[in-house]
């Protein structure tokens, strides 16, 4: 995601660059659009799918953490029952 992002400003970057630099003899504003139109559509695409990502990894680690307590709770009660049954008591 941060390449994208990183692409995407190089573009812009050049776009804006070609546009100001050159002496317009030659109408080029289609190509420079282009250039400056991709680069912010990478920068957006970019920023969106780290943030994205970012949300999946947190519900990622929160579904592990809830799984291994459950196994935790699930040791806990047979120890449980072990020990009653070890000492008699139901």
């Amino acid at each position: 995601m941060k390449s994208l992002v990183v692409i995407g400003v190089i573009l812009l970057g050049l776009g804006a660059l070609l546009f100001y630099l050159n002496d317009m003899a030659i109408d080029l504003r289609v190509i420079y659009g282009a250039l400056s139109g991709i680069g912010i559509g990478l920068i957006i695409g970019g920023l969106v799918g780290y943030v994205s990502k970012g949300n999946a990894v947190k519900e990622a680690h929160l579904r592990n953490e809830f799984k291994q307590l459950q196994k935790e709770k699930a040791e806990l009660e047979k120890q449980r029952v072990e020990n009653n049954l070890n000492s008699g008591t139901f």
